[in-house]
């Protein structure tokens, strides 16, 4: 059980292709670069947020870009509207700034000639050989976008991270750990999402914080005398009544709409399903933690969750890697107990049965995958995201 409590990291994507020009009505109605210029006199860290949630960075201006960064006199601008000579920019107190004509699509850093820094709020981005792009937006095809301070419910403020896909998107999947899902950077790799996401499924990585297992579990459980979880409710709130609507009015209509996380994220995937029952179309978990309330404490767990529950019109995806004997030797109902079992084999075996159980039909709503021997980590969930991917484009 141990074994699915944790995994947390930081993340990122890749660039598209060249749209020359000017920022086009795509890229919202150019503002005034004074009155960019005048709140960011007034207030670097707020102007900065306001207008990353407005047009994004770097910012439409006439006649062309507005690029500032705060990080110090040294740094100026390279991209390949300059094949990455670096350009000197307009120093003011607190940031740096410069209006640079610049191809859609383009990649750009900052640079002191030793280092070379992505900019860390723009909004597309992507990655190459040396680390993370930033991207001047508005060049055609999919790619990666982000946004920032993203909060409600007293929960801390977080970055979604995003795949926007080429046209018109049909479906689109809440995702747990975002800062797993894009970066190679990331932990065993990450996910390398990019690579497995069909057409017109548009993804929303929500990052974890540091509260993440409060987060990501719906009941308390104790762990080695030390009791956690119990604000999987709020967060689940957070996801349907903050995020939800947000995504929404930035990015048009949702069309079918699901979750899916690994570990403990797949766990929360399944308790927000079961919070907003007939809210999401798909609920999909990997290798998740479905015995959580069970291994020091004596709470429900999401096994016990859906057997009381009646069938619902969520379709649903459970797998894992591992094996087990899966026995039930402390008589709690959760058949986690055997020595052999890993990845959280046993439980998910017993939550399969229990939905088949409830109505669920398979390769109807109910899709069960295991993965013999599998380990608990990104590499292995990256090797086999593209069949929950597929079930979820295919309702």
């Amino acid at each position: 059980m141990l074994s699915a409590l944790l995994l947390i990291a930081c993340v990122e994507p890749t660039p598209t292709s060249l749209d020359s020009g000017a920022p086009s009505a795509d890229d919202g109605d150019p503002v005034v670069l004074d009155d960019v210029l005048g709140a960011l006199r007034a207030d670097p860290t707020a102007a900065m947020l306001d207008r990353s949630r407005a047009n994004g960075w770097p910012a439409p201006v006439e006649g062309g870009w507005l690029f500032v960064h705060a990080m110090g006199p040294n740094f100026e601008l390279a991209g390949e509207h300059s094949e990455w000579a670096p350009e000197a920019m307009n120093q003011e107190a607190g940031f740096a700034w410069l209006v640079r004509a610049g191809d859609s699509g383009g990649g750009y850093k900052f640079t002191d000639g030793d280092e070379w820094i992505a900019d860390p709020w723009a909004r597309a981005y992507g990655y190459d050989e040396f680390g993370e792009l930033s991207v001047i937006p508005g060049a055609p095809g999919a790619h990666l976008e982000r946004q920032f301070e993203v909060q409600g419910q007293g929960l801390e403020a977080r970055t979604l991270r995003l795949w926007v896909p080429d046209g018109e998107h049909t479906h689109t999947l809440y995702m747990m750990d975002g800062q797993n899902l894009f970066d190679p950077a990331a932990p065993h790799g990450g996910w390398q999402l990019q690579d497995a996401i069909p057409a017109g499924v548009l993804v929303v990585g929500i990052d974890n914080t540091g509260a993440r297992m409060e987060e990501y579990t719906p009941v308390e459980d104790v762990i080695s005398g030390e009791r956690y979880g119990g604000a999987g409710a709020a967060y689940g709130t957070f996801v349907q009544q903050d995020i939800r609507p947000l995504i929404n009015g930035i990015y048009g209509a949702e069309g079918r709409v699901g979750l899916l996380g690994s570990s403990l994220g797949g766990l929360i995937s399944y308790a927000i399903a079961a919070q907003y029952p007939d809210e999401y179309a798909f609920s999909g978990s990997m290798s998740g933690t479905m015995g959580w309330g069970s291994i020091g404490a004596s709470n429900p767990t999401m096994i016990d969750v859906y057997a009381a529950m009646a069938h619902r019109s969520t379709a649903l995806f459970l797998d894992s890697g591992g094996e087990g004997s899966c026995a039930d030797t402390d008589g709690d109902g959760i058949e986690d107990d055997a020595p052999d079992g890993a990845d959280n084999y046993c439980e998910n075996l017993q939550l399969r049965d229990v939905l088949a159980g409830a109505g669920f039909r398979y390769d109807v709503d109910l899709w069960h995958w295991w993965e013999p021997g599998a380990e608990h980590n990104e590499a292995a969930w990256a090797d086999r995201v593209h069949r929950p991917l597929s079930i979820f484009a295919a309702l």
